[in-house]
Formats: structure tokens, C-alpha cells, sequence
């Protein structure tokens, strides 16, 4: 019988014959990311904490900003390069204190997949999203707290960016 290995293997050759795809290390992400819901959804159930019947606007917009604030953070950040370095090789500084890396290890699928997944802002942002909700609903104070410090630390960003820019354009170059 066939290894589900090999038939990874097999099948991803066959998916993209030109172009190596790590859908064994999807898998085991999709794997991850259902674990991760599954044990939120249990604990909520265990813990008797409903989620909301409806999520305020306000929890919308914080939780966004902070999602996307956290999965920058974890993808790109120069200080977060060491929980990247084992799936990643560094390429080049990408500006405001990020970074562009490249995947490690082509041959293990399982850390190629590792590796697109935990660099990428799109990708992590799926997950840092479900936490923060189920954060939500298991400990909504000091998710919340968290959150505006991500929210706040964003707003900064795009501040200096601004200045940045405006100073630059006040200068003529």
C-alpha cells in the first residue's frame, strides 16, 4: 500500500508538474487550523461562555487592525526572525523594519509549508483572527486590552509612514 507520503508525492507532481507545491505541508496546516478552532470551540462549550449573537461593529474594527498588526508582526517583523529562521533564509530588508525571506527547506514539505505559511501577513491572518475571536469569547477583557495595544501599535505605523512621506514631499525629493 501506498505511504501517504508517497501519495502526496504523487499527487502534487501531478497537481503541478512545473512548480513544487508542499500540499503535504498544507495539510498538516489545514490539520493545525482546525485544531485550533476545534480546541476554542471546546473550551468555550466547556467553560459555558457563548459567543456573541452578534459581534459589536467596534470589536470588528479593533480585532481587524490588531489581526493585521499581529500577522505583519509575526510575518515580516526583524525582531520576530528568530520563530521564522528555521523555515526561512533571509533575502533583503523590505523597509520599515520588515524583512523578505525565502523558504528554507524545498525538499521537507512539511517545513516548506510551515515556512510559506509563517510568512506570510494573508496567510497568518486566518489564524491570529480565530484566536483573537475565541479570545473573544474566553477572556474578553484582556483580549480586548491586547488588541488595542496591536490596534494602537498599527495606527503608529501608518502615522510614521505618513510623516515620513510628508516630510519627504516637504523636501522636495
Amino acid at each position: 500500500m501506498e505511504s501517504l507520503r508517497a501519495r502526496l508525492t504523487r499527487v502534487g507532481q501531478s497537481y503541478a508538474p512545473h512548480d513544487h507545491r508542499p500540499l503535504g505541508g498544507y495539510l498538516a496546516a489545514m490539520g493545525g487550523f482546525t485544531a485550533l478552532a476545534a480546541a476554542l470551540a471546546a473550551t468555550a462549550k466547556i467553560t459555558g461562555k457563548p459567543a456573541p449573537e452578534r459581534p459589536s461593529a467596534a470589536d470588528v474594527v479593533l480585532l481587524s487592525l490588531a489581526t493585521h498588526k499581529l500577522s505583519r508582526l509575526i510575518a515580516k517583523d526583524s525582531v520576530t526572525s528568530p520563530l521564522r529562521a528555521p523555515f526561512m533564509r533571509y533575502a533583503e530588508p523590505a523597509g520599515a523594519a520588515e524583512l523578505n525571506e525565502e523558504v528554507r527547506d524545498h525538499d521537507n514539505t512539511f517545513k516548506h509549508g510551515a515556512g510559506e505559511l509563517i510568512s506570510c501577513p494573508f496567510c497568518l491572518a486566518v489564524w491570529v483572527a480565530t484566536a483573537l475571536t475565541g479570545g473573544l469569547v474566553l477572556a474578553p477583557r484582556l483580549t480586548r486590552l491586547a488588541a488595542v495595544a496591536l490596534t494602537a501599535t498599527a495606527v503608529s505605523d501608518f502615522l510614521q509612514l505618513g510623516y515620513d512621506a510628508a516630510k519627504k514631499a516637504a523636501e522636495g525629493d
